[in-house]
């Protein structure tokens, strides 16, 4: 039966335990598996790069139209101060021309064109001193007023299908004989009609452009990155774009603060305002390459974590499934050991009590013996129902001592004097040794003598071959010490941690063939426990085991349910 009932449950352990391990383990490596793999694909993809140069391109492309609504303003604000009609009056159009020279300084040049009247040119009057400036005002007073006649009416039709009303030129340009840009915006004035050709040109000043403009567009620009989001600190360069095919870095015309070294990650040509430039963005001392490799490393390392911290999850639960089977297996045959332990003495009761009513013992010492009998088996179910309803009222949290001052000696003298007939039927000698003098303590009468038995009766129960039983009290500084020894099978050490646990019993077959409810230890230490002290084992296999008890003089901590 006992066999049939352990098959039962090993098989039953094993269907849920693969049940978890196909339910949730399986599940749970899958997933580390797939997410390793994927972060993998995304580190050899680049994609974390691919992703940051997108956005980077998003970048240069507002960036670009932010600068381009900037020259257009610009544009506009000239244009609405050149007068068509005074080109026809002499001395007054060099004269307005100057006076908007004179009021915007990033005006290099300033044309005016009429196809019937011609045209002039006027330039920045402070610098003009520089060769550069000289000749650039020859070349645009004699090339412009060439190329309007030739193509006037055809940049006239484009200007007024363009929203800003502007077309623009751009090109190398130098000033103190270094390489600088220069762009120019034509455009037809306002009060121009349109059945007649008048258009106007103005350049803006290359060292305006390098020193002024785009430093404070780049810096805008880089503010305003930053205000959305906190990620990185960017850098911008505008620079000239190389000839199709070129390699070689090329030289920058500006660049924002923090751009230190190296290339730019993403470029864009500049096709519209300033063709012939082009922007390039980076990260201030960093390259999207390292930034996505240590994302890589990072999410490798989350995801390393939770892995372990998952793998550990299902260790726990399955330590948690095997421990509550084990518990499930011991609560099971702490049931079947219960049912014979209470089934044997009432089976003997039950005999020796239906034997004397019967009236087949005549012999007075019969009859005295088979009350002893029923006497002691009465004694032996009382102890068992005791321990089972005091493990019920521990578990339930109702457990109650009733704590007296209490001659300890006198009351493990009469404990042992009650079971000195089992102790001598069964072929024990006894070694009592009480020490003079223990003073009186408070205890609780009854659980300290349920206490001394259960360790007398496993010490009865487990020894098999020298049969000796020792009961020691005495003092050792501020507490009562309380040894019961044998000399019986021992504990080995692995397990001496778990004995005091409900329902444990250790893995020596004699104590798997002898009855027994596995709860005696466990009451042990609870009733120890309540009494402020402790229980300790001393114990080696083959050679008996001693319990030794610690109480402290003191007496036991003030509870609410002590009673007096």
């Amino acid at each position: 039966m006992k066999s049939k009932r352990r098959k039962f449950w090993r098989d039953n352990r094993f269907r849920l335990l693969l049940t978890l391990e196909l339910a949730v383990m399986l599940p749970a490596a899958a997933l580390i598996y797939v997410n390793f793999s994927h972060l993998h694909s995304i580190m050899r993809g680049k994609k974390v790069e691919a992703l940051i140069h997108r956005d980077f391109q998003y970048v240069l492309g507002v960036s670009e139209k932010r600068i381009n609504q900037e020259i257009y303003a610009k544009t506009e604000e000239v244009r609405g101060k050149v007068n068509a009609a005074s080109i026809g009056k002499p001395g007054d159009v060099e004269k307005e021309l100057d006076e908007i020279l004179y009021t915007r300084p990033w005006i290099a040049h300033l044309t005016l064109f009429d196809r019937d009247k011609g045209a002039i040119t006027r330039s920045q009057p402070r610098c003009l001193n520089d060769p550069s400036v000289h000749e650039e005002h020859e070349a645009i007073a004699k090339g412009f007023p060439e190329w309007f006649n030739i193509e006037g009416k055809m940049l006239a039709e484009q200007i007024r299908k363009k929203p800003q009303q502007a077309i623009f030129s751009s090109g190398p340009a130098k000033r103190n004989g270094a390489e600088s840009f220069m762009t120019t915006a034509v455009f037809i004035p306002q009060n121009a009609s349109d059945d007649h050709l008048v258009l106007a040109a103005a350049s803006f000043e290359p060292d305006y452009l390098k020193e002024t403009f785009f430093p404070s567009m780049l810096h805008e620009l880089i503010t305003q990155k930053l205000s959305e989001d906190d990620d990185e600190p960017l850098a911008m360069m505008v620079f000239p774009t190389p000839p199709e095919g070129f390699m070689s870095d090329p030289k920058p015309l500006v660049v924002s603060p923090g751009w230190g070294s190296g290339k730019a990650e993403v470029t864009r040509n500049l096709d519209n305002v300033f063709r012939g430039l082009s922007l390039g963005i980076k990260f201030q001392g960093t390259t999207a390459d390292a930034i996505g490799r240590r994302w890589a490393v990072q999410s490798f390392w989350i995801l390393g974590v939770l892995s372990v911290l998952m793998i550990g999850g299902l260790i726990l639960a399955y330590r948690s499934v095997n421990r509550e089977m084990s518990l499930a297996r011991l609560k099971s045959d702490f049931v079947s050991n219960v049912s014979h332990e209470l089934r044997t003495p009432l089976a003997l009761i039950r005999l020796y009590a239906e034997t004397l009513e019967l009236g087949r013992i005549t012999t007075s010492e019969k009859k005295e013996e088979y009350y002893r009998i029923i006497r002691k088996e009465s004694e032996r179910l009382s102890a068992l129902i005791n321990n089972i309803l005091d493990f019920s009222r521990i578990e339930a949290g109702r457990k109650e001592y009733d704590f007296r001052e209490t001659d300890i000696a006198e009351l493990v003298r009469n404990t042992l004097d009650t079971y000195r007939y089992q102790i001598e039927q069964q072929g024990f000698s006894l070694e009592e040794n009480l020490a003079p003098g223990i003073p009186r303590v408070r205890v609780d009468r009854e659980a300290i003598a349920r206490a001394l038995v259960n360790l007398v009766n496993n010490a009865l129960k487990y020894s098999a071959n020298e049969k000796f039983l020792g009961v020691k009290l005495y003092r050792q500084d501020d507490d009562l010490k309380l040894e019961v020894s044998d000399r019986g099978i021992g504990i080995p050490r692995r397990e001496q941690g778990k004995i005091f646990e409900k329902f444990y019993r250790t893995g020596d077959p004699l104590v798997h063939n002898t009855k027994g409810s596995g709860l005696g230890l466990a009451l042990v230490r609870h009733i120890t426990d309540a009494h402020g002290g402790d229980v300790q084992v001393e114990s080696t296999p083959g050679k008996g085991s001693k319990f030794t008890l610690s109480l402290p003089l003191s007496g036991p901590p003030q509870l609410a349910n002590e009673t007096a």
